[in-house]
């Protein structure tokens, strides 16, 4: 009997690696969530709706600011003098060269997001000017949806990123410590990270982590299922999108089982070439001088607005927008944070605290903004002066405004195929680095958890991408998300607090280290005689107090 208990204990543990109390408590969430949004969805839709508007109402100021504190943070370390910091010992090599690096970066971030987004806001925001200001379908309409397309993907939504994956890399690197977001606070917390405080912490990750991927990929579903409908002739409706997400899941699971300088980063480079292709396509097929002064100007009213834009929370009108827009995109965000955060961190070993700071927020940004001027300046051209429908395809459905645009340029059913296979193959990378997060976060920070492990995130995930789908779309998508990420919002306000401390101290045990071993190599090398000229130059400049004339004689004997 103990032979077999003991053949059974061996198994599971071979199975699921060292796993402990944050697995089995995040697990038994998720599934419980999953199983009350399928039986009830209705129920689930309007208990979030209502969450979402309590949110929104008492502490939707608090998005706002605190976003915007990360983005002065995480510049203000990357230009200080913690930025020459190498993440991991002193003088080590990159473990990945910077292409690859900047593809993984960008693949486990927001690649899904901006195929989704590219056209569909600017059109969005050209039906519906933001904040009202101006009439819909004007050439005032499209630049403001372009301005405000750029702040969405601008700095703030890449600072939420860096400051967690700068948090977890420097305690895992430098300090050669567990890989976990509750370690991060451990400057703060002391060995409270150890007991309870530390499982929550790492629990509310997991959770946060798991709803802010599922947003991700039901978006890359509806985007497939859109470009499917278009080409085909498929249904948009849930039934196909679960068809999709099943199709998706099984291309992604036989990608888990690759290591990761194999799966994710072949998978990744594949990403850049193919979604450089695609822009390039559309870039000199398109309206070429358009784009290039929309991108200009934009990039103008962008930074000459930043300040405004990122406070602006209309208190004196009952006008929502900010919540639909500013607020869901912060938040969401911020339920990316702690993985995509985590994923940086474990590619980045190496990098200086400056280049991976500057590496992850100014790179992406401008990539993101090329990216919005090719498909969603071209779209607000062609709707502009050719009137082709593009607007009104993203009114009935958001994601169909790609297809429209892709279907005004030569050879658009090929590029609509190209632009299927660019989100799935996103959708299949986003999945796959959430797996290694979400593995390393629950089985106590390892770097390379079991892929039994990763295999059930992946699972999950999925899981929870289909009940809100069913559960109120792309609407429901938004609501979760806002609600997921206010307590990390809080978490990562006293993450940089903490990553503060912890690189002062180490910079004063540094100073003081630097101190005492000129001191000792100054009294070695310097004469007895040459040691007596320096104390005599001092006391003809200022005699010292009869105290520090006693400590000298002191030390001299």
């Amino acid at each position: 009997m103990k032979h077999i208990s003991s053949s059974i204990s061996g198994f599971f543990s071979r199975l699921l690696g060292d796993v402990g109390t944050v697995f089995y408590i995040s697990v038994l969430i998720i599934v419980a969530f999953v199983a009350v949004a399928a039986s009830w969805p209705e129920m689930v839709e309007q208990g979030a709706q209502q969450v979402l508007d309590a949110t929104a109402t008492n502490v939707g100021w608090l998005y706002l600011l605190a976003t915007s504190g990360f983005v002065i943070f995480t510049l203000g370390i990357a230009f200080s003098r913690f930025g020459k910091l190498c993440l991991g010992p002193d003088g080590e090599p990159p473990e990945f060269s910077f292409p690859s690096w900047l593809a993984m970066i960008f693949s486990g971030g927001m690649g899904v997001g901006l195929v989704f987004w590219g056209v569909a806001e600017p059109m969005m925001h050209f039906n519906e000017p933001p904040l009202g200001i101006g009439d819909p379908r004007t050439a005032e309409a499209a630049q403001m949806g372009m301005r405000y397309a750029f702040f969405h993907w601008g700095l703030h939504q890449w600072a939420n990123f860096a400051l967690v994956g700068l948090a977890i890399a420097y305690v895992r690197f430098r300090h050669n410590s567990y890989g976990l977001i509750s370690e991060t606070l451990r400057p703060l917390l002391g060995t409270r990270v150890d007991r309870g405080w530390g499982k929550a912490i790492d629990t509310l990750a997991v959770v946060s982590t798991i709803f802010g991927v599922a947003t991700t990929l039901g978006l890359g579903v509806l985007q497939i299922n859109s470009g499917l409908s278009d080409l085909a002739d498929i249904t948009y409706g849930f039934t196909s999108q679960l068809m999709i997400i099943g199709v998706v899941g099984g291309l992604f699971m036989i990608s888990a089982l690759t290591p990761l300088d194999k799966g994710i980063r072949l998978l990744s480079n594949a990403n850049m070439a193919l979604a450089a292709l695609l822009l390039l396509f559309v870039l000199t097929l398109g309206p070429t001088a358009f784009i290039f002064k929309v991108m200009t100007q934009t990039l103008g009213e962008y930074l000459g607005n930043i300040t405004e834009m990122s406070l602006v929370t209309t208190p004196y009108s009952s006008e929502h927008w900010v919540e639909q827009w500013t607020m869901f995109y912060w938040a969401w965000g911020l339920s990316w944070a702690p993985f995509v955060g985590s994923f940086i961190a474990r590619i980045s070993r190496g990098r200086t605290i400056r280049e991976f700071i500057l590496g992850v927020m100014i790179v992406p940004v401008v990539l993101s903004m090329l990216w919005f001027s090719t498909f969603g300046g071209s779209a607000i051209y062609f709707e502009l002066y050719d009137q082709v429908g593009i607007a009104d395809a993203v009114a009935t459905e958001a994601p169909a405004g790609l297809y429209a645009l892709l279907n005004q340029l030569p050879g658009g059913e090929f590029l609509g195929v190209g632009a299927i296979l660019l989100v799935a193959m996103f959708v299949i990378t986003s999945a796959d680095s959430a797996t290694f997060v979400l593995g390393m976060f629950t089985s106590k920070g390892v770097l390379n958890p079991t892929r039994f492990v990763r295999i059930l995130w992946g699972g999950l995930q999925l899981l929870v991408a289909s009940v809100l789908l069913l559960s109120g779309g792309l609407y429901g998508l938004r609501t979760v998300s806002i609600i997921a990420a206010f307590p990390f919002m809080l978490i990562m306000v006293l993450m940089t607090i903490s990553l503060y401390k912890d690189l002062a101290l180490e910079f004063s045990r540094r100073e003081k280290k630097e101190l005492v071993l000129t001191t000792r190599i100054e009294n070695m090398l310097l004469r007895e005689s040459e040691r007596e000229e320096e104390r005599l130059a001092k006391l003809e400049s200022h005699p010292d107090t009869p105290e520090e004339a006693e400590i000298g004689k002191q030390e001299e004997s």
